[in-house]
């Protein structure tokens, strides 16, 4: 029975990827000379993905089964001082099960990719991002220090701008990319404040140690005020994973991100970037206990993004918004049950979430192919019987998505609800009345899109847009199931989709697989222990579901869809009326105008600040008064001066005889 886990085994998981990367983005592209073709690089960076995965399993295997550990430096970088800055992986169950699930979702991503990028010229390049973007993953949540953990941090996104942008010749995805980008950066920026923090005052950034800290740190005080100095670590912390799991307001960036290729969106938005800020303060939960001003906040935070970015995906007609507004409802649960102290369960949200949303993705993208890339569902309708395979693998996913009873979304989410109704903490009352209502919302847009996409009318050959969308080779017609390299994967996820679920929750939530990993003071924050004498297995919980409030609403709100897209389309079009002239539907359009808020005050403001000290500071000051006038005030002094040097012998006598009586004179007057 092993222990302990081998570093070179450890060290072939992130490598493989990088290695495929590597291979297919220089020998792949016009920067190696194309010494290889397609078939070469999407085999050499699903081969690296494979054997990452398969060697992630085994972790998982050891670590599940056997209680295997792993926390070493790998690489000491360098040592400034007392502080060491090192590669090092720390695994755990939290760990090895973030593994496996960000190498399974990137194999079906990479799987799926050969189909859908088919006829995409920059092929190659594409597999090498994915790779690439894969390994930066497995850096983020295999380290052992807070150093690595920020070199992944900043290597997803760097990666996801790149993905983002892929069709750079499009100004929407240029505008895309660079919004993604500069939004993260404010996020990273508090994220940077709380790890400097840390090595001010724990000095060091491995984990262990900080951790063996956390109570000295907590007793101290942020200097020059009266607030506690872990409070204002934890919300640096959280706001980097603001940014980066896209929580209100800093979340703008995701649904923009939408203009990358659709298996990004699965690749992004599913299993790997987003759930990073999730992952982080679920590691970080030693200091997080340590704050209940910090948990409420990302309670609060949380609530408001579960819920209101929820309404933003019932008005949306592009079928891949409405399933990136879904992910930030899902981001905002998971970061609510963060807030109320239940990290096991924001991670086993996190875990069912990346199967069924990269499931709901592929296949948005696989209806996007077979309806010759037409991204309205407006124009869609009886799909059905065309795409027999995309039409249940996207009712299991959808299913699973609004916590139908022994489908995997159902545990996560319900645990969620009730951990926040047993928590103890201020923000918990608007935080569960918000996932709650989150409920009904989730279902009815989902259902909407369901219904509107493979059932009622045939509407395809009435979209006004035929013919211009992003790939002119393709006409109109009738859509055709897509080829196997894309519906093998949606099998394959529609699977844990329903059964991961029940399969896990005992261990993980109550179990001993997270124990170590993940620390909760349950005197001051009892959620999970009283949710542990609420449940009764899995079996009795599904059961117990159909009595409970969020079984009722979330069939509350498929039915309605189903009554107001299927039976009488008539109302929607009555209620959008009714709300347009409310303004409600303006706000909603807009986005609660926080992306003209963004561009009109904060970008703008930032441009007048910019020109005025370019022209107030650096011309008028700097150049006109220091450089300038420096050097004027020496012409001046030197001009004066050499008129006094007129080369003639009398002049100089002249000047040393009035020197001699004034030094007389003076020497007079003192006497």
């Amino acid at each position: 029975m092993s222990t302990t886990l081998s570093a070179s085994t450890l060290l072939a998981v992130p490598l493989a990827p990088l290695v495929g990367a590597m291979l297919a983005g220089i020998l792949g592209t016009t920067f190696g000379g194309n010494v290889i073709g397609r078939r070469a690089s999407h085999t050499l960076t699903i081969l690296g993905v494979f054997i990452a995965f398969v060697l992630s399993a085994m972790t998982l295997y050891s670590v599940a089964i056997d209680g295997a550990r792993f926390n070493q430096t790998i690489y000491e970088w360098m040592t400034v001082g007392d502080l060491k800055m090192e590669i090092g992986f720390m695994v755990d169950g939290l760990t090895a099960m973030m593994m496996c699930v960000v190498t399974f979702v990137s194999l079906m991503v990479h799987l799926y990719t050969i189909g859908y990028m088919d006829e995409d010229a920059g092929y190659n390049r594409f597999f090498a991002y994915i790779s690439l973007f894969t390994f930066s993953m497995l850096m983020l949540v295999m380290s052992n220090n807070l150093l690595q953990l920020f070199f992944g941090w900043e290597a997803v996104g760097l990666v996801s701008y790149l993905l983002i942008g892929f069709w750079f010749n499009k100004p929407t995805a240029i505008f895309a990319n660079m919004k993604a980008f500069l939004v993260n950066r404010v996020g990273d920026f508090g994220f940077i404040l709380g790890i400097g923090l840390i090595v001010a005052y724990a000095g060091t950034m491995n984990y262990t140690e900080v951790f063996a800290k956390a109570g000295d740190l907590g007793l101290l005080g942020f200097p020059g005020t009266d607030w506690m100095l872990v409070t204002v670590i934890c919300i640096c912390l959280f706001i980097g994973a603001m940014g980066k799991s896209a929580q209100f307001p800093l979340h703008v960036w995701l649904p923009d991100s939408m203009e990358g290729p659709t298996p990004i969106s699965a690749l992004i938005h599913a299993a790997t970037m987003v759930t990073a800020g999730i992952f982080m303060v679920a590691r970080m939960s030693p200091l997080f206990e340590l704050s209940d001003t910090a948990l409420n906040f990302i309670m609060i935070i949380g609530s408001i993004t579960a819920l209101f970015m929820g309404f933003l995906g019932i008005i949306q007609n592009d079928i891949k918004r409405v399933v990136a507004y879904s992910t930030l409802s899902q981001l905002g649960y998971m970061t609510v049950a963060l807030g109320a102290s239940a990290y096991s369960v924001a991670v086993f949200h996190l875990m069912t979430h990346a199967f069924f949303k990269a499931l709901l993705f592929l296949a948005a993208g696989s209806v996007i192919m077979g309806l010759h890339h037409n991204q309205d569902i407006r124009w869609m309708g009886g799909v059905r019987k065309y795409m027999p395979i995309t039409w249940i693998t996207s009712l299991i996913g959808t299913l699973a998505l609004i916590g139908t009873p022994l489908f995997s979304g159902f545990y996560s989410k319900d645990s969620i609800i009730e951990a926040v109704h047993f928590s103890n903490l201020p923000a918990a009352h608007w935080a569960h009345f918000a996932v709650l209502a989150g409920v009904f919302v989730t279902s009815f847009y989902s259902f909407r899109l369901y219904f509107l996409v493979f059932h009622g009318k045939e509407r395809f050959d009435q979209n006004p847009d035929a013919h211009h969308g992003h790939d002119h080779h393709h006409g109109g017609g009738k859509p055709h199931e897509t080829p196997w390299v894309v519906t093998v994967p949606l099998v394959l996820l529609a699977i844990p989709s329903v059964f991961i679920g029940a399969m896990t929750i005992d261990s993980m939530l109550f179990g001993s697989f997270l124990k170590d990993a993940i620390t909760i003071n349950s005197e001051l924050h009892p959620a999970m222990e009283t949710f542990r004498e609420e449940f009764h297995g899995w079996f009795a919980m599904a059961m117990h579901a159909f009595t409970t409030m969020p079984f009722w609403l979330a069939l509350a709100g498929a039915v309605s869809a189903w009554y107001m897209y299927l039976i009488n389309p008539a109302l929607p079009t009555a209620l959008q009326r009714f709300f347009g002239s409310l303004g409600i539907l303006n706000i909603l359009e807009n986005k609660y105008y926080l992306d003209w808020f963004n561009e009109n005050v904060l970008a703008r403001g930032a441009r007048l600040l910019g020109t005025g000290l370019w022209k107030g500071g650096d011309q008028g000051v700097i150049e006109g008064g220091v450089v300038n006038a420096s050097w004027k005030v020496v012409g001046l002094f030197s001009s004066a001066v050499r008129t006094m040097q007129s080369g003639y012998l009398y002049h100089y006598a002249l000047m040393m005889i009035v020197g001699v009586l004034l030094f007389m004179t003076y020497f007079v007057w003192l006497a």
